[in-house]
């Protein structure tokens, strides 16, 4: 296969800043412009900040390969050449058909310039319109897929199963039943049904190669019950201590983070099991961090941390009746055993022992879910949450976010379980809203 040029954007390092590595035994082109805006952004303390630095300082290090040429092209691991490139002031530049005014103008010239040279040119970034505009002065351009995992085929988390009454009966009378379907993954659930009608849920345990029954749950998490298949699967996951990596997706309504949240309380307040929840969540609308609200940390943080405590306020009132949850949370809250955080601070901390909720986590970056649940300690369990049709962040979409990546590459570890909600228990008019809107 003839080598390619791809000419990449600042957005794709941003996302990945191990994509230069990416595009085996091709030319990879950096523009000037996609430098100055990533020295732009190393100054800021949150993960697009460290991600410019750590390409900044990797482009650096080339530089002690081979002095002097990152203009003419250095030679890296798996065939690539990277080369950083100055648009020049030709008559190339006056037949480009836009106006130069602006980065990414500025990065398509590039790209432009080096295709009139008669080289095979790819611009590769994550911005929609920069590609439609590549696309319409004759450019060929691509997304970022290399962080990629398609959401309309994503796991589910179960299936049904169809087998003889026999079997269910086996799997009643023995607890455990031996089956042989190869493509089922590790902590994977079955909906068992025969032909007479006779039904089971089981979890599949990829060690012993045999179908296992539910965790029993002989009264109320914290004043609540599983509604459905999906949460009584999602609920059962929660509550396995050998299961420290779990997503749970799904549209509103559906029960991710109050789930989550109430076998949190479980674990930590009646079992001590965990020495406290943290919870997190990203901090999207504010642009680089929380520093631009007045107050403290705790108290910028209320606002956007608002859903979690409406999920602690209806979990206490459930447990404690009508009328004395307000003291049950504030016995919660005046125990130290539950913390808030923006995402943006976790990074750099050593976390043992926790229970981590992650919610909203479809508006991370994969590299930013990874760096996240690297800060799990010894004995700790990291629950993320979401919906990844419902996303903020502009460079992500469906298929790029960090909750849709962490189940197409964890799937296939016992570490890990995941479960699919469809169903909307939070009310009719919420489960019509989320069907037809």
């Amino acid at each position: 296969m003839a080598r390619k040029t791809f000419v990449i954007d600042t957005n794709v390092l941003l996302h990945d800043p191990d994509a230069i590595g990416k595009f085996k035994d091709n030319d990879v082109i950096i523009p000037l412009a996609v430098l100055e805006e990533l020295d732009g952004m190393k100054r800021y303390s949150d993960e697009l900040g460290k991600n410019a630095r750590q390409v900044v300082r990797y482009i650096d290090s080339l530089k002690l390969r081979n002095a002097g040429a990152l203009h003419s092209g250095v030679s890296i691991e798996n065939g690539i050449v990277v080369r950083i490139y100055v648009e020049s002031k030709t008559t190339e530049k006056r037949a480009f058909p836009l106006a130069v005014d602006r980065p990414g103008h500025k990065i398509l010239l590039v790209a432009f310039q080096i295709q009139e040279a008669g080289q095979k040119v790819v611009l590769v970034t994550k911005d929609f319109v920069m590609r439609v505009k590549a696309e319409a002065i004759g450019i060929e351009a691509e997304d970022y897929e290399n962080l990629k995992v398609s959401y309309d085929r994503l796991y589910k988390g179960y299936r049904k199963v169809e087998v003889p009454k026999r079997e269910i009966d086996t799997f009643f009378k023995d607890g455990s039943l031996a089956i042989d379907i190869p493509d089922l993954l590790p902590n994977e659930y079955c909906l068992l049904n025969s032909p007479e009608q006779s039904t089971a849920i089981a979890k599949y345990n990829s060690l012993t190669k045999r179908l296992e029954p539910l965790i029993k749950v002989s009264r109320d998490i914290w004043g609540i019950l599983p509604l459905n298949l999906e949460q009584k699967c999602a609920l059962d996951l929660l509550l396995r201590d050998d299961v420290k990596l779990i997503t749970l997706v799904g549209p509103a309504g559906t029960g991710k983070t109050l789930l989550a949240l109430a076998a949190g309380l479980r674990k930590v307040f009646d079992e001590g099991l965990y020495t406290r929840i943290l919870v997190s969540r990203p901090v999207i609308p504010l642009g680089k961090d929380i520093g631009y609200l007045p107050g403290t940390k705790e108290e910028k943080l209320f606002h956007w941390m608002q859903p979690i405590y409406d999920n602690l306020e209806f979990l206490c009132q459930t447990t404690s009746g009508e009328g004395n949850g307000a003291e049950t949370q504030k016995w919660i809250t005046e125990s130290k055993k539950i913390e808030m955080e923006a995402v943006t601070y976790i990074r750099g901390r050593s976390l043992p022992k926790m229970y981590m909720i992650i919610d909203e986590a479809q508006n991370l970056t994969p590299h930013e879910v990874k760096t996240i649940v690297s800060r799990a300690g010894k004995g700790t369990k990291v629950i993320l949450t979401g919906d990844p049709t419902q996303i903020d962040n502009p460079y992500l979409d469906k298929d790029s976010n960090a909750l849709t990546y962490l189940v197409g590459r964890f799937k296939q570890y016992p570490i890990f379980g995941h479960v699919f909600l469809e169903k909307t228990e939070r009310s009719e008019l919420a489960a019509i809203a989320a069907d037809v809107l």
